[in-house]
């Protein structure tokens, strides 16, 4: 695994601003506090969708988010909006 963020699968150099910005700079945390959580922390700073969602856990799961299953998306968006405060 890189040592950058942006070193995982669709995570650039923007993206690994905006994450760095809500507490999460290596792909250890991101693995370890989960695209759901990630994105929750996202979405208190007004820079949410559902595709970030999906890239982040793409890259934790070391794959492009596009080949993330439909079924396995609309799973993961599920699991986000019923985290409290979302």
């Amino acid at each position: 695994m890189g040592k950058k963020l942006s070193d995982l699968p669709n995570i650039g150099k923007e993206l690994e601003k905006l994450l760095e910005s809500v507490g999460v700079s290596t792909p250890e945390e991101l693995i370890s506090l989960g695209s759901v959580e990630v994105c929750r922390r996202l979405k208190s700073t007004g820079d949410f969708c559902y595709n970030k969602l999906y890239a982040l856990e793409g890259a934790v799961q070391g794959i492009r988010w596009h080949d993330l299953p439909k079924e396995y998306r609309a799973e993961l968006k599920r699991c986000f909006d019923e985290v409290p405060g979302n």
